[in-house]
C-alpha cells in the first residue's frame, strides 16, 4: 500500500512537470530552452477605465512582460550599446524626455519631443502624426532608425540569439521560449515582448484618482482648477455657452480617465507648417497641416517639455498658450474657438488651473520598481 501510494505521487508528479514544462526553472539556465506554456498575465483595470483591446495574436503573459522589461531597457539593442528604449522614456520624466529633442547615437536629433508612454495601451495610434495604429509596430522603429538606435533588426536578433554575451549577461533564447515557446528569436516576437511590457505601464493613482475613488479630499484651489477645466470658455454674455471656462475638457477628457481623445488636432501654435506639417505628412491631406495627436496630461508636470516640438518649458507657459487663443490658420481646430482675444483668464484662474494639473501626478507609477532598469 505505501509502494502504491508512493508511486501515485510519483506519476502525478511527473504529469506536473510535463505539464508546465520547465515553468519553475530559471528562465536564464533553462538548458534545453523552456517549452513551457507561458502563463497569463492579470492585468488590473483601474476604476472608471475602459477595458483594453489586447491584440489576440499577442496576449499578455507574466514571461512575456519581463522578456519585454528587459529589452525595454536593453542597451545591445543599440549599434554600440549605449542606448536603450528607456534612455528616451525616463520614469522621473514620466516614461518621456526632459530634453526637447532626443539625441541618438551618432549626435543626431530628431525634430519631435518623445511622447509619454502612459496608459499607452488605450491608445488607438502612436506617434505624433500617428503613422502606426498598433503598439507592436510602432516598437519597430526606434531600434532601425539611423538617427535613433541605429541597430538593423537583424543585427538586433542575431545579438539577442546569441546572448548571453559580451554586449548582455541575459540568457535571452531561454526567455524567448519561456516566452513565447519554441522558435527563434525574431523582430516581430521582440517587438511584442516591448508591447506586452508597455501595456503594463498603467498609472492610476494620483491624487485625482484618488479623489474620484473617494479616499482624499481635493484642495480648493485644485478642485477650482477642476471646475476650470470643465467648464466651456468665454464670457456668456459675448459667446453663447460661455462659461468662463479654461475650455480644456474638449480634447483632454477625463472619459475613461484617460485626460486625451487620442486624436489629432491643431492647437493654433503656428500659421505655416513647415517643417513639420504633423498628420499631412501622413496622409497627404493639406487639411491635416500642423494636426498632431493630443497627448495624454496624466503625468503632465513631470513630462516637460510640451508640444509636439517641446517649445515650451513650463505649464505655466502651455496654459497662457491657450489663454492667448492661440494663432489662427487654415486648418486650426474648431474647440480653439477663441484665438481671437483669448480666454481672458485671471492669474487666479490659471494658478487653480495648474493646481488641478498638478494632482494628476502619480509618484507611486513612476517609482513603481516593476518599471524599472532590471539590468
Amino acid at each position: 500500500m505505501m509502494i502504491s501510494k508512493q508511486l501515485h505521487t510519483l506519476i502525478a508528479s511527473l504529469i506536473l512537470i510535463s505539464l508546465t514544462g520547465c515553468e519553475r526553472c530559471n528562465p536564464d539556465s533553462c538548458d534545453p530552452p523552456c517549452d513551457a506554456i507561458a502563463t497569463p498575465y492579470a492585468l488590473e483595470i483601474p476604476p472608471f477605465f475602459p477595458p483594453m483591446d489586447i491584440p489576440e495574436d499577442n496576449p499578455l503573459t507574466v514571461e512575456g512582460v519581463e522578456l519585454g522589461r528587459l529589452l525595454f531597457w536593453e542597451k545591445s539593442l543599440s549599434a554600440d550599446g549605449t542606448m536603450s528604449c528607456g534612455s528616451c522614456h525616463l520614469p522621473s520624466a514620466g516614461f518621456a524626455d526632459p530634453n526637447q529633442y532626443s539625441t541618438g547615437i551618432t549626435g543626431a536629433q530628431g525634430v519631435r519631443n518623445a511622447m509619454a508612454i502612459v496608459n499607452i495601451g488605450w491608445s488607438t495610434s502612436f506617434f505624433w502624426d500617428g503613422r502606426t495604429t498598433s503598439l507592436e509596430e510602432q516598437i519597430l522603429e526606434p531600434v532601425s532608425h539611423p538617427d535613433e538606435m541605429a541597430l538593423p533588426w537583424d543585427e538586433a536578433v542575431t545579438r539577442l540569439q546569441n546572448a548571453p554575451n559580451a554586449t548582455t549577461q541575459i540568457d535571452y533564447p531561454s526567455r524567448f521560449a519561456h516566452a513565447f515557446g519554441p522558435g527563434d528569436i525574431t523582430a516581430e516576437r521582440t517587438t511584442q515582448a516591448i508591447a506586452q511590457f508597455l501595456r503594463t505601464l498603467i498609472s492610476a493613482n494620483s491624487k485625482f484618482d484618488q479623489w474620484r475613488r473617494g479616499e482624499t479630499t481635493l484642495a480648493d484651489d485644485e478642485f477650482a482648477g477642476y471646475e476650470m477645466f470643465l467648464r466651456e470658455g468665454g464670457d456668456p454674455e459675448v459667446t453663447p455657452g460661455g462659461q468662463f471656462g479654461g475650455d480644456c475638457f474638449h480634447c483632454h477628457s477625463e472619459a475613461g480617465l484617460q485626460f486625451s481623445d487620442y486624436l489629432f488636432r491643431n492647437n493654433g501654435l503656428d500659421s505655416v507648417f513647415t517643417p513639420d506639417p504633423g498628420l499631412a505628412g501622413v496622409t497627404g491631406n493639406a487639411l491635416d497641416s500642423g494636426r498632431f495627436k493630443t497627448p495624454t496630461l496624466r503625468n503632465v508636470a513631470l513630462s516637460a517639455p510640451y508640444m509636439h516640438d517641446g517649445r515650451f518649458q513650463t505649464l505655466e507657459e502651455v496654459i497662457e498658450h491657450y489663454n492667448s487663443g492661440g494663432v489662427p490658420s487654415t486648418t486650426i481646430d474648431p474647440f480653439m474657438k477663441y484665438n481671437s482675444g483669448g480666454l481672458t483668464l485671471s492669474a487666479v484662474q490659471k494658478g487653480n488651473l495648474l493646481a488641478f494639473l498638478n494632482t494628476l501626478t502619480d509618484t507611486a507609477f513612476v517609482s513603481d520598481p516593476r518599471f524599472q532598469d532590471p539590468h
